[in-house]
């Protein structure tokens, strides 16, 4: 018979994956709980079992009456949820054999067949099945634990206005109303994939919190359909995301050849397009992570084209010039646009139109000869003026090309007109103001693309686009099927808001 209780633990161990040395102990604690029922028990006494042929000893330890029982410090204690606390007994401290002698104690053996009753019997079982439910809970708990931020697929088991049970396999998960998406619907027998965001050790079981609004659920996502991430060659800079209507993500590549963009939106948009589905047709842009903060700033706007992008590094502040057709698309609906790009950057962004970023430039720079600074007087390759301040003496700001006509005025000895600004742009209008010769004719401003603005003052240009260009284009799927696969467009012109 005792070879038979070996075998059976170790077949427990095998099936649940439970450690047979957990399996022992804890038939052992059984025994001595059966052991204290029948009559005339030791008041002090422990059960051992053999590893190898399985048999039982009950050792009883003498001590007399006045002496104190040494025992082990007892562990702060928790009282169990439910439980009144004035109904609640603290577990018997347990005696520390090791701190007694041989020669202090005696250990008698009291084994013996009659011990143990039906009642005895009965109680080692439901200690046994208790230690065995506690071991596996506490296995689920160690499991889970370790997967926080890891993405799970389950079944819906039950849902209603203030949580959502989820079927995870071995354990139910939470979804609670504040992780859950606006106008998703979980419908009994679903499957749904969800993000893991906590997990909580309770009586009960390991609790499981999953959430379908964390930014970390993107990623996973992305990182099951694209293979290059997974690989590590293409990474996840930055998330942004309103749930349920749209996210951004800023991706990088750290091997050359390997288009982040292209990786993501995979052949014809299948990638991305899965990423859609599970999140119930959120839209994606798709943004290529830069670190010059203006390009950047740039490409986070889209699906609007900026023309200017002027920086200020100390404070981490943006101004955005947009066309002025683009200022609704670029704010998006109820700002929802600027907020993501805001967020997926870290930089504050104003966005101005290109009228109102004149109006306001003439009144700041334009002052008269009694005031402060002076705006620069060069002209740039859009036919407008150039916003910074000039350099105390001149003119002209600090950019080496606006230096450079600095330097012409002090040859000619004059202030150039503003034709002759308008040329002194290119070598051919330089050697016609030198010369004294007819001026080339310049080109349509709007057909210009934007130039770049005051780096020597501290302020960076975005990369100027042509017409119909925009920083869209690299986070759009291939033309046809824009909508389908949830990325914009950089066709698009209607406004968000």
């Amino acid at each position: 018979m005792n070879r038979e209780i070996i075998e059976a633990i170790k077949q427990i161990e095998r099936e649940k994956g439970i450690d047979s040395e957990t399996l022992l102990i804890a038939l052992e604690d059984a025994l001595l709980a059966a052991y204290k029922k029948t009559p005339d028990a030791a008041p002090h006494a422990r059960i051992e079992i053999d590893r190898d042929t399985g048999a039982m000893s009950v050792f009883q330890l003498l001590i007399g009456e006045d002496d104190e029982v040494r025992t082990l410090p007892q562990p702060e204690y928790e009282i169990p949820e439910g439980v009144n606390p004035e109904d609640f007994e603290p577990p018997e401290p347990e005696i520390d054999w090791d701190a007694y002698a041989d020669e202090e104690i005696e250990v008698i053996d009291v084994t013996s067949d009659k011990f143990f009753g039906r009642i005895a019997a009965q109680t080692a079982k439901q200690v046994i099945f208790q230690r065995i439910r506690e071991a596996e809970r506490e296995m689920m708990y160690d499991e889970y634990v370790d997967r926080v931020g890891d993405v799970v697929t389950g079944i819906v088991q039950q849902s209603d206005h203030r949580y959502t049970l989820v079927d995870l396999g071995r354990v139910e998960a939470l979804l609670p109303e504040s992780e859950q998406v606006h106008g998703e619907r979980y419908d009994h027998g679903s499957r749904i994939k969800a993000v893991i965001t906590e997990v909580r050790g309770s009586a009960k079981g390991p609790q499981v919190i999953v959430s379908r609004r964390a930014d970390q659920l993107v990623r996973e996502l992305f990182k099951l359909e694209v293979p290059e991430m997974a690989d590590g060659l293409v990474e996840i800079r930055n998330v942004a995301r309103e749930a349920g209507w749209r996210s951004k993500i800023a991706v990088v590549s750290h091997v050359q050849g390997v288009d982040p963009v292209g990786a993501c939106v995979g052949p014809r948009g299948s990638r991305v397009r899965m990423v859609v589905s599970e999140l119930r047709g959120e839209k994606i842009d798709i943004i290529p992570f830069n670190d010059e903060p203006a390009r950047y700033i740039a490409k986070a706007l889209s699906p609007a084209r900026v023309r200017e992008v002027l920086v200020d590094d100390d404070d981490k502040q943006a101004t955005v010039i947009v066309p002025d057709d683009q200022l609704s698309l670029a704010i998006g609906r109820e700002g929802m646009n600027a907020r993501l790009a805001a967020r997926l950057t870290g930089w504050r962004i104003d966005i101005k139109n290109e009228s109102t970023f004149a109006d306001e430039a003439t009144e700041n720079f334009d002052q008269d000869s009694a005031g402060g600074l002076a705006r620069c007087a060069a002209v740039l390759r859009n036919g407008r003026r150039c916003p910074n301040a000039a350099e105390a003496g001149t003119r002209f700001c600090a950019i080496q090309a606006h230096a450079e006509l600095a330097v012409l005025e002090d040859d000619l000895g004059r202030a150039m007109t503003d034709e002759e600004l308008a040329v002194a742009g290119t070598p051919e209008g330089v050697e016609a103001i030198r010369n004294g010769t007819p001026l080339p004719e310049t080109d349509d401003p709007a057909e210009a693309p934007a130039e770049g603005g005051s780096e020597g003052a501290g302020d960076a240009a975005a990369d100027g686009a042509e017409p119909g260009d925009t920083p869209a284009d690299d986070a759009a799927e291939p033309a046809g099927e824009p909508d389908e696969a949830g990325v914009a467009s950089g066709s698009e012109t209607e406004a968000e808001g």
